[in-house]
């Protein structure tokens, strides 16, 4: 059976990336390696808040980097996810933006999804945080998401 994976906003946000520095042209070609190369060795979800935050303000290939979820089923907002942002905030476990981070990781525990694939490695996919997500999930009875990135989940054949 094939890993859940929850896409996040940065995503499609970097592999349509036009930002000339080396390092984001890397993690560019690490995006696109895995959404391109595979990605179809797992199920795929995003969120209606991931579309939403595609969605604002201006910034290039708007509609290309919604298009690309186009076929990726969307999780639903419920009221019992919107009351996990709740703790996660209260415990400072994410910033205090309800729409941002702490809905994507609730969406991700709450669904159980095995993997939440970003690129926020400040706020999500973060080490030093990893521990406090999984105490505060067990207190609320939820498995805590593997957090990862594209370069972490691109498989690579070794010939011996």
């Amino acid at each position: 059976m094939h890993s859940r994976v929850y896409i996040e906003t940065t995503i499609p946000s970097f592999y349509y990336n036009q930002r000339p520095q080396p390092e984001m042209v890397t993690v560019m070609n690490w995006t696109r390696e895995w959404w391109d190369r595979h990605r179809h060795g797992y199920n795929l979800v995003c969120s209606p808040a991931v579309i939403d935050e595609l969605r604002e303000g201006n910034h290039p290939q708007k509609q290309e980097k919604i298009a690309l979820l186009a076929e990726v089923p969307l999780l639903e907002v419920t009221e019992d996810v919107l009351e996990i942002v709740e703790v996660y905030v209260a415990h400072k476990l994410m910033p205090q933006d309800r729409r941002g981070d702490a809905l994507h990781l609730a969406l991700a525990s709450h669904y159980s999804c095995d993997i939440l694939l970003t690129w926020n490695c400040v706020h999500l996919a973060n080490a030093n945080k990893f521990r406090h997500i999984q105490r505060v999930n067990s207190l609320l009875g939820l498995p805590a998401p593997v957090l990862a990135t594209p370069l972490q989940l691109i498989q690579t054949t070794y010939d011996s």
